[in-house]
């Protein structure tokens, strides 16, 4: 099955909500002439990533957090994703009882919030947020798909965990570093689990497949997204091959 994917090209500006947000408005009226399958902005795109902020503490980074249920900025993004029949994954900073995550809120083609993915592995200025406690796979109409932000693909068992659990493709939002030894990472982290990955990088577009190809690499600073088609049967080609990984394991040798 081949699935559109649109990647969002552009770096936020700090603790600026409304202004990212309309700049990201902007730029899907030119996405939705491509007719995406899915949509993922960078990590922390809503808020431009405000942990990094050095004037932002543990304290006050709730003032630029969101509610998605209650949120303009996700209603109005709903009613996107509604509109051209598009899954979204969109990072931001999420408010709840007990602090702020580090998220990624998933809409499915019929604008509804189909879930919401927290970053589960925190290092240094990401301590301001709350860790995520679960690697969860979404249902959707091209089968399974994972979510992971930014650092947690220096984890192996981050993507083998979705892989396991049936990822055929994992969304990446991310702000983090994007250089030569990223590539190779990403490459490793496909091949190893037998999954296609989206690298979305404010300045990065990466899309890595199953045999740890790469299938896009756009770095250019005259766009503000890029488009890329997979094929997710090449996942299952893989898969089912006479070298596959995932089927191949010795989980009774490994430690947990």
């Amino acid at each position: 099955m081949i699935i559109r994917i649109a990647q969002i090209r552009v770096t936020p500006v700090s603790r600026q909500l409304q202004a990212n947000h309309k700049r990201l408005m902007a730029i899907l009226d030119e996405v939705a002439l491509h007719q995406p399958d899915v949509v993922i902005t960078p990590e922390g795109y809503l808020d431009g990533y405000v942990a990094m902020d050095p004037t932002v503490t543990s304290e006050t980074i709730a003032d630029h957090a969101i509610e998605p249920a209650t949120s303009v900025y996700t209603r109005e993004l709903s009613a996107w994703a509604a509109a051209h029949n598009a899954w979204f994954v969109l990072g931001c900073a999420r408010a709840a009882p007990e602090g702020v995550y580090n998220s990624a809120v998933v809409f499915d083609r019929s604008g509804q919030i189909a879930g919401i993915y927290d970053k589960t592995h925190i290092q240094t200025h990401d301590v301001k947020y709350v860790p995520g406690t679960g690697l969860p796979v979404f249902d959707s109409d091209f089968g399974p798909f994972g979510v992971m932000i930014c650092a947690d693909r220096r984890w192996p068992e981050t993507v083998r965990t979705l892989a396991l659990k049936g990822a055929r493709v994992i969304f990446n939002p991310t702000y983090g570093f994007h250089n030569e030894k990223n590539r190779r990472m990403m490459q490793t982290r496909s091949y190893e689990s037998e999954v296609f990955i989206a690298f979305t990088h404010p300045a990065q577009s990466l899309v890595t497949d199953a045999n740890g190809e790469i299938v896009l690499d756009e770095t250019s600073d005259a766009v503000d997204f890029a488009i890329v088609d997979i094929d997710l049967s090449k996942v299952d080609e893989g898969r089912a091959g006479p070298s596959a990984h995932l089927r191949d394991r010795r989980p009774d040798l490994y430690l947990t």
